[in-house]
This record gives C-alpha cells, structure tokens and sequence, in this order.
C-alpha cells in the first residue's frame, strides 16, 4: 500500500509541477518561490543521482528532476521584475548559492537523522514551500504565477504522501 500511495501522491506533485509550468508561462513568470526551487531542485538531484531512491520512486524523481529543470529555466528568465536590484548575474549566482546551501542542508539532514530516503527533508521544505507560496501570492499581490489547481494538487499530493508514511 505505501508503494501505491507515494505513486498517486507523486502523480499529483507532478501534476503540480506541470501546472506551475504552464502558468509560468502563460503569465511569464515563474510560479515556484525562489528559495523553496532551489531546495526542491536539491532534493531532486540528491535522490535521483547521489543517493538514488529504489524504482518506481526513482522515476518520478527523476521526471521532477526535469519539470524542475523548466521552472528553473523559467525562473532565471522571468524574475528580473521580482528582483529589481539585482542584474540577471546576481540572481544567477544567488540561485546557484541557494541551491548550493540547500544541497549541503538536505545532504546533512539527512545524515542527521539517517534518512536517505529524505522523507524528513522533503515534509520539511513542503512546509517551507507552503509559507513561501502564500508570501509569493501576497508580495504578487493576485495569482500570477499560481492559481487554484496548483494548490489543490499540491495539497492533495502531500496529504496522500503523508498518509503513506503515517501508514508505512
């Protein structure tokens, strides 16, 4: 049952992500917070190449991995306007600094705790993502970048991830 449940939980992540693309773009912007896709980018790499998750979970990292990848692109593409002290280097360097300190963060927690399955790193930057999404919707002052799906899958995504692992 654990197995099942982390699928469709990572079905609706993914459809998560997706969704987070296509705003991005139709609004061009980026709709993930900046701090909260450099850690979730880290997670991502950690568990798809350094410390590798067992299949079928390693395939839905890695397809994160690459939506990932997009909203990055999208991110360092359109945040100029979101950032308008910085120049498009700075934000480059403060990106990779981030993902850098996030890597080492989750890398450590990990260790810490001894969970290389990352669990406790993953509900941590949930929270962090779910603070930061609704600090984004407050300082865009509307929906650019975010809409309702979104959050509904995002939600529904950890609350069958979690259920799994209150169940497991």
């Amino acid at each position: 049952m654990f197995t099942e449940l982390m699928i469709v939980g990572g079905i609706f992540w993914s459809l998560t992500y997706v969704l987070i693309i296509r705003k991005g773009f139709a609004d061009r912007t980026y709709g993930m917070p900046f701090v909260a896709l450099s850690a979730n980018i880290s997670w991502e790499a950690i568990f798809s190449f350094v410390h590798p998750h067992r299949p079928p979970q390693l395939y839905i990292d890695y397809a994160w991995f690459l939506l990932d990848l997009v909203i990055v692109f999208q991110c360092l593409r359109y945040c100029g306007p979101e950032f308008p002290k910085f120049s498009h280097t700075k934000i480059r360097l403060l990106f990779l600094l981030s993902a850098a300190a996030s890597s080492v963060s989750i890398y450590l927690s990990c260790y810490w705790f001894e969970d290389w399955q990352g669990a406790y790193a993953a509900f941590g930057q949930n929270l962090l993502m779910s603070i930061l999404f609704i600090f984004m919707l407050r300082q865009r002052n509307g929906l650019r970048g975010q809409s309702f799906p979104i959050g509904l899958f995002k939600m529904l995504g950890t609350a069958i991830s979690s259920a799994s692992f209150y169940a497991h």
